[in-house]
């Protein structure tokens, strides 16, 4: 791979203002991009040859959306682009769909455990890891026996078809030969233990039935709880899916529900009520969200950034184990608090803007986590998140990402294009970072052609190898590749001129394969809106 200085400017050019070029001051513009960009080159901490990354002056917001949507992501000024044939760990840019987002079981545990915090001051037990998130559990039914016997008293085998009626009684009948010498008590007595209040448990009396007494056939042979939480789960989904029923009966053949149809308040919680869920008036703590803008920074930045710096540094030092010198103020500033995009607030834009910001997680006053967030104009890209490791038990790693995916569509609601929640990279190879799949409806970039695809159609392919061309259709290729590389934009000696005038006066024949390179990372687009800086 290459490896050399490429410089990328906007064309804005008119008014000057200086700027640091290669460590001297020179005449310059405010308004265009200056990215210093090493082809082949590696950002700290990562293996050689598998980035090619950019460190950008300025970037308007959909330039850097472009980029993103063709494998990019930033850490600060620094713009870089994986090798995903080459790298071990192959990265692949996940977004989330938050219009069409449910939350799962887990992530609903974590809302609710922050409620309780906010409303009572409830610490969960136990030592509890923010990231990564648990697998997601079944959705099965959890065996509740109370309201599994309950269910079994009420349940009247004349509503059920005579071929379930008949496949009942064969199964009480062979389990009374498989299991002779075992009753389960009758459901009178059940029914006295559910009206007392004690535990409904199915409790075994190991006894002969007497001579001429025997199951009542006119009630429902008792089942084990295993094959009723199946049952349940089955009726579940016929609710959910009630095309194809016909005089109480599933078309296929499945019985009737057994649950009265769920009212609408009965309908799952939107995320929005599940986070905002009213809370006493004497709570125990109280949360806010500030959104601040980071890049310019704002009067509110500023004036928090020292306390935001601690907790970073608190966070560095517990969570990744730095020394207390390593993480310094400048080096947080570089890494989370300096952007490249411009702020740009159009009238059909969201209030706050387009541009980069942190937002700030306030318990009872004080800073407990900040998430670095990109606003552009088509989503919510996440950064980075740092929080103070003494909340760890509030998982607000998970927390963080459901109140973006909920601020996403709040933005959504003014700016009808910004409908999606940038994660990042998923890396399919990598534990703890799988857990972004997690968050679903989601989509994976293909790494070959730049259409996203659906997870659930990637995980598949990404079993059998580690590096996948998502894109089913071998005849398709990248749109925005690199078609006319004469039309990419140059600037050199202070002046800007398209390739084929720039190539005449070039005589080293790298500097072709250096610039082709470049025009096929950042697609024919944003070759012809940026410059390339030359020297």
């Amino acid at each position: 791979m290459l490896s050399l200085e490429v410089r990328i400017m906007k064309t804005k050019w008119k008014n000057a203002s200086s700027v640091e070029l290669n460590g001297e001051n020179q005449q310059n513009t405010n308004s265009f991009c200056e990215v210093i960009t090493v082809l082949g080159g590696r950002r700290p901490r990562s293996t050689p040859n598998t980035d090619s990354g950019m460190w950008a002056h300025s970037m308007t917001v959909q330039d850097y959306q472009d980029l993103i949507d063709r494998g990019w992501r930033r850490s600060g000024k620094y713009v870089y682009k994986p090798v995903m044939n080459q790298t071990c760990c192959p990265q692949y840019t996940i977004r989330c769909r938050p219009l069409q987002f449910q939350p799962s079981k887990s992530h609903k545990k974590v809302l609710k455990k922050m409620l309780k915090f906010l409303a009572k001051g409830e610490i969960p037990k136990g030592s509890c890891k923010d990231e990564p998130m648990d697998s997601t559990v079944d959705d099965a039914v959890v065996g509740d026996f109370a309201l599994i016997n309950k269910l079994d008293i009420q349940c009247d085998l004349k509503t059920l078809s005579d071929d379930l009626k008949e496949s009942l009684e064969s199964e009480g009948k062979n389990s009374k030969k498989e299991e002779p010498h075992e009753l389960l008590q009758s459901q009178d007595f059940v029914g006295e233990k559910l009206a007392s209040g004690e535990p409904s448990h199915s409790v075994k009396v190991h006894t002969v039935p007497k001579p001429g007494k025997g199951a009542d056939l006119s009630k429902p042979p008792c089942r084990k709880a295993k094959e009723i939480r199946k049952e349940r789960k089955r009726l579940k989904l016929m609710q959910q899916n009630p095309a194809g029923e016909h005089e109480g009966f599933q078309a296929q053949g499945q019985p009737p529900s057994l649950f009265p149809a769920k009212a609408k308040s009965n309908q799952p919680k939107a995320l929005e009520d599940l986070i905002f869920e009213s809370l006493p008036e004497n709570a125990s703590h109280k949360l806010e969200v500030r959104v601040v803008r980071s890049s310019p920074p704002s009067s509110q930045f500023k004036a928090t950034l020292l306390e935001s710096y601690q907790v970073y540094k608190r966070y560095q030092m517990v969570i990744h184990k730095n020394s207390p010198d390593t993480p310094t103020e400048s080096q947080f500033t570089r890494f989370l608090c300096t952007s490249p995009l411009e702020a740009e607030t159009p009238p059909n834009g969201p209030d706050c803007g387009y541009g980069s910001f942190h937002q700030q997680y306030w318990l009872d006053g004080k800073i407990i986590a900040v998430g670095v967030i990109d606003i552009l104009p088509n989503c919510v890209s996440s950064v980075y998140l740092y929080y103070d490791p003494d909340y760890s038990f509030l998982s607000l790693g998970v927390y963080s990402a459901l109140r973006e995916i909920a601020f996403t569509r709040q933005l959504h609601e003014k700016t009808s294009q910004l409908s999606y929640y940038y994660m990042g990279f998923y890396i399919h190879s990598c534990p703890k970072m799988k857990y972004k799949g997690q968050y679903r409806p989601s989509d994976l970039l293909c790494p070959e052609t730049y259409v996203w695809v659906p997870i659930e159609q990637c995980l598949p392919s990404l079993e059998n190898s580690k590096y996948c061309r998502f894109n089913q259709d071998p005849e398709a290729v990248d749109e925005d590749r690199s078609t006319e590389p004469d039309r990419l934009q140059v600037f050199h000696k202070r002046a800007i001129m398209p390739y084929r005038v720039y190539k005449k006066h070039q005589k080293d024949p790298s500097e072709e394969a250096a610039v082709l390179q470049y025009a096929s990372l950042v697609g024919q687009k944003c070759s012809e809106r940026m410059l390339l800086f030359r020297n």
